[in-house]
């Protein structure tokens, strides 16, 4: 199976596709990679041996390869809360047009985007309606469905919506079952340096605003944008732009390069070498990898059912 990975950052969608389509012993190859920023390119090739083309907006779609499935998180920052929620009025919003421009040449049987969830209810739900529209005018069928990573394994509350489109009709279905948390022991590192902790005023500052008890089990400290301080044995969601200071484990010091890309769902021999606010923008930005396997495996599951 021939696919191609737009906006791909880091890799998430291509690794999550490579061990969904390996556990139905389908040979996958990407035939296409492409992301505007410069530092999301050098860790793929890093990983992948594979130099993603730069802005997809110079880029032809008739000079794309063919292929059979489309993967695209594309920005979300347009239709985020911490974006503002300008939707398509942001020059970002507007990169889902390029999507729907490849599909519209390259006509692969299948695509999964990938966005946040706040795009379901953005500008009274006009938006998704707007993209849903124009994804069918392209002749595919669509379902979409916001998953959450806390959901699927990974203790990290994440919920994103998933878009998925076919050009034959099939007996889809959201075959998506819980799968118990992997607990905060198994993701956090036993010893890190002195780097990661934040300074002692800070620290304070965090016991004096928490109202809760300390529990004896790891958790992540996470301060609302109101200053309140809540406590959970699990990650709020990676942000891109966030504060340092905005998730603390136990209170005491932020997370480890290797952490957060744990709590995305990605392997340990998984290479990041950058700065470390290079990483936690990368990451932050990055899909959670069992939540796309689990949505690929729901697309390779179903039959295809005579019109």
């Amino acid at each position: 199976m021939r696919y191609i990975d737009l906006f791909c950052g880091i890799g998430g969608f291509r690794i999550a596709i490579n061990q969904a389509l390996k556990g139905k012993n389908i040979n996958s190859k990407c035939v296409f990679s492409s992301d505007i920023d410069p530092d999301a390119q050098n860790i793929y090739q890093m990983n992948f041996g594979e130099q993603p083309a730069g802005d997809i907006t110079q880029i032809e779609a008739k000079n794309i390869p063919d292929h059979d499935i489309l993967l695209a998180g594309f920005p979300c920052q347009p239709f985020s809360i911490c974006g503002q929620l300008k939707g398509f009025e942001d020059t970002r919003g507007t990169l889902f047009f390029d999507i729907a421009r490849i599909l519209d040449c390259k006509k692969p049987n299948y695509f999964i985007l990938e966005n946040v969830k706040q795009l379901v209810g953005h500008n009274q739900g006009k938006t998704l309606q707007k993209i849903l529209e124009i994804l069918q005018q392209l002749g595919y069928y669509i379902q979409y469905k916001v998953l959450n990573a806390l959901h699927l394994g990974l203790p990290q509350k994440r919920e994103r919506i998933f878009i998925v489109g076919y050009r034959q009709p099939l007996s889809f279905r959201w075959e998506i079952q819980n799968i118990p948390m992997k607990p905060l022991t198994e993701i956090l590192e036993p010893q890190v340096s002195a780097f990661y902790y934040a300074s002692e005023k800070i620290r304070n500052n965090r016991l004096v605003k928490y109202q809760g008890k300390i529990a004896s089990e790891p958790t992540i400290w996470h301060e609302n944008k109101a200053g309140h301080i809540s406590a959970y044995p699990y990650s709020c969601a990676l942000r891109a732009g966030a504060s340092y200071n905005y998730l603390l484990v136990n209170g005491e010091r932020r997370l480890t390069e290797r952490e957060m890309l744990r709590l995305q769902g990605f392997p340990d021999e998984f290479k990041m070498v950058a700065s470390y606010s290079t990483a936690r923008r990368l990451i932050g930005n990055s899909v959670p990898v069992p939540c796309v396997s689990r949505v690929m495996n729901c697309l390779l599951n179903q039959d295809i059912m005579n019109e």
